[in-house]
């Protein structure tokens, strides 16, 4: 599929499994964030909308406007952390490899160190500007 001339509704239709579709404040730069600390694939961008894309996976990035429709931005915080309780895991990602591209990053806070875990993998947790935890992971 080419993410870059697919057609909205031709996109909508091709979508199958769990959706995620992340609500931000500024769609440039959390795609500039997960294209350089997580090596995600970044189509469509635009100001109001990307496609997402990390091994064969596929989520969207909406800017607030466009849920003017929507019941939940009612609910969005004005301002501080919006994402809190949800964890993004990335088991294709090395945690120490994405710990230090965050520490680079403006907005991007390393809340965990890489750490060995008892459950099998190598993992830290990054939180982003919009308050999501990315937890790139590795096994052990």
């Amino acid at each position: 599929m080419d993410f870059e001339t697919i057609s909205a509704g031709d996109f909508g239709r091709s979508l199958k499994g769990v959706g995620l579709n992340l609500l931000v404040r500024d769609v440039a730069h959390l795609a500039e964030f997960l294209q350089q600390v997580f090596a995600m694939g970044v189509h469509r961008l635009s100001a109001d909308f990307a496609i997402i894309t990390y091994h064969g996976d596929v989520f969207q990035l909406h800017a607030d406007a466009t849920y003017h429709a929507h019941p939940l931005p009612s609910l969005l915080p004005e301002a501080g952390p919006r994402g809190g309780g949800i964890e993004i895991r990335l088991y294709e990602t090395d945690p120490d490899e994405a710990a230090a591209r965050a520490a680079a990053f403006a907005g991007a806070m390393v809340l965990q160190p890489p750490t060995d875990k008892p459950h099998g993998l190598r993992e830290c947790v990054i939180l982003c500007e919009n308050g999501y935890a990315w937890v790139p992971s590795r096994r052990i």
